[in-house]
């Protein structure tokens, strides 16, 4: 992010409709929505304005009570590589969220009042309490009057008064934004073209695009897990690099559409798509180990469709054994296995050591 345009975190447990109202916040679809607890794992950010006021939303994964997680344990030598749905894995995305509240001017603490307030809310509202940031309760999913009558219930978390909203059907999402703005540093929308150069992180699952992106920009934003498909939306970040305001866009992994599962995983490699179709150039990560797959090559012909720059990025090439695979004969290879590219850049690193990662944005632009 540049600037000092103020931001809006969304937090809450998860499925209580975060991504429905960032959604309905930025006025696109950015977060994925579906009906299963956890789907938004990574801070996702985006754009928003209200009465002539800009600010960026996160939209986090779901912030897990503490009741709920037990006591966690320091974790040591740097990432982890975590199973989906694990205990250390919902505390991965409690600690983005944690990290979206401190970046925040302002949270947003998205309840349910179909279901009342719980012990995860409660506990919740107490980290909430901590960051001596506006708090804002929105009571969503209160499309009833009925159900409105239940918005007071939520006095009980000791924080502001709670706003009964739908970010489904829009009910309520005006008074929750004339409360927020009212809230933040004035910041005038601005109305000027995006000048950065858009540079997307693209390959097939599990080759390290999360890995690339947190050491680019130096702090832990996507979740990095051995799990195939971790990052499920395609994630933006901005940085300045040598006076040059650069948007970094972290995709989902694009497997062969014969391969490609129903639900969120589908929705995700549209998301990757999409991503690729508004960069300038594409990072395409080849895993060290593997050489280029069919997958590889799939993904690398998407991207020349579309008529992007490219540079390939070989990654975890500390893992290699060096005797055998010099970086020339390994260029040869790569060139080789893309014909229809051959003439694009050809770079190693190794994402996880942070080895010749500076070399990545010179070569992209």
């Amino acid at each position: 992010m540049s600037g000092k345009k103020p931001v809006v975190a969304l937090v809450g447990r998860p499925n209580v409709g975060k991504s429905t109202l960032f959604n309905r916040l930025v006025g696109r679809r950015t977060a994925i929505v579906e009906d299963v607890p956890g789907t938004t794992r990574d801070r996702i950010y985006g754009d928003s304005d209200w009465n002539g006021v800009g600010f960026i939303v996160i939209d986090t994964g779901g912030l897990e009570a503490p009741s709920e997680l037990g006591q966690a344990k320091p974790r040591r030598g740097g990432s982890q590589f975590l199973a989906v749905d694990s205990r250390l894995f919902i505390e991965h995305i409690q600690n983005q969220a944690r990290l979206a509240v401190e970046e925040a001017d302002a949270v947003v603490f998205v309840v349910d009042g179909r279901e009342g307030v719980s012990a995860a809310d409660l506990d919740i509202a107490e980290v909430l309490r901590a960051a001596e940031k506006p708090i804002f309760v929105a009571v969503n999913k209160t499309e009833s009057p009925e159900r409105r009558l239940n918005a007071p219930e939520f006095w009980n978390l000791g924080l502001s008064e709670p706003i009964p909203i739908s970010a489904y059907h829009g009910d309520g999402v005006g008074d929750l934004l004339d409360l927020i703005v009212a809230a933040l540093p004035a910041y005038p929308v601005d109305e000027e073209e995006d000048e950065s150069v858009a540079i997307a992180i693209v390959g097939r699952p599990n080759v390290g695009k999360s890995s690339l992106l947190n050491a680019l920009i130096g702090v832990e934003r996507a979740i990095v897990s051995e799990t195939p498909g971790t990052t499920r939306d395609a994630i933006d970040m901005k940085l300045m690099y040598e006076g040059q305001e650069i948007t970094l866009i972290d995709t989902a992994g694009i497997r062969r559409r014969g391969k490609v599962e129903p639900g969120i995983e589908r929705y995700s490699v549209l998301r990757s798509m999409r991503s690729i179709d508004r960069a300038e150039v594409a990072l395409l990560l080849i895993d060290a180990l593997d050489g280029v797959t069919a997958q590889d090559t799939h993904v690398a012909g998407y991207v020349l469709e579309k008529k992007k720059g490219v540079v390939v990025v070989v990654n975890k090439w500390d893992a290699l054994e060096k005797d055998t695979h010099t970086m020339v004969e390994y260029v040869e290879r790569v060139r080789e296995d893309l014909k229809f590219m051959s003439y694009v850049p050809v770079i190693f690193i190794s994402a996880k050591t942070k080895q010749r990662v500076h070399t990545v944005l010179p070569t992209a632009l």
